[in-house]
This record gives C-alpha cells, structure tokens and sequence, in this order.
C-alpha cells in the first residue's frame, strides 16, 4: 500500500490499488481535494488541488 500525507492536517493514510499521478483523492480527515504529484515506492507526494470556478458556457 502506498501511504500519503495530507499537506492541509498532516493526516496519514493509505491510498487504495491502482491510484495514477493526477488523480483527485479528498482527505479522510478534513475533506480537502488533493491532487496526486507522485508516486513513489511506499508513498505518494500530493498537493493540495486547485479550486477552479465553473464558467457555465461564459
């Protein structure tokens, strides 16, 4: 299993099989998106996703 902490509450735990670089995974703890950066052998380096508005069509 591939451990991850979350950069927002240093909240560690574990991403499931099968998890790709770029995928949105939210926080178990305090629910922020955070976007997977890299993949590593037992850890995974992630940022905090940015938040984009909806334009409707604008």
């Amino acid at each position: 299993m591939v451990k991850v902490e979350c950069p927002s509450c240093f909240y560690e735990f574990e991403l499931g099989g099968g998890t790709i670089v770029g995928e949105l995974v939210p926080c178990p703890d305090c629910g922020v998106d955070l976007e997977i950066t890299k993949i590593e052998v037992d850890k995974a380096i992630v940022e905090i996703a940015e938040m984009t508005e909806e334009d409707w069509g604008e």
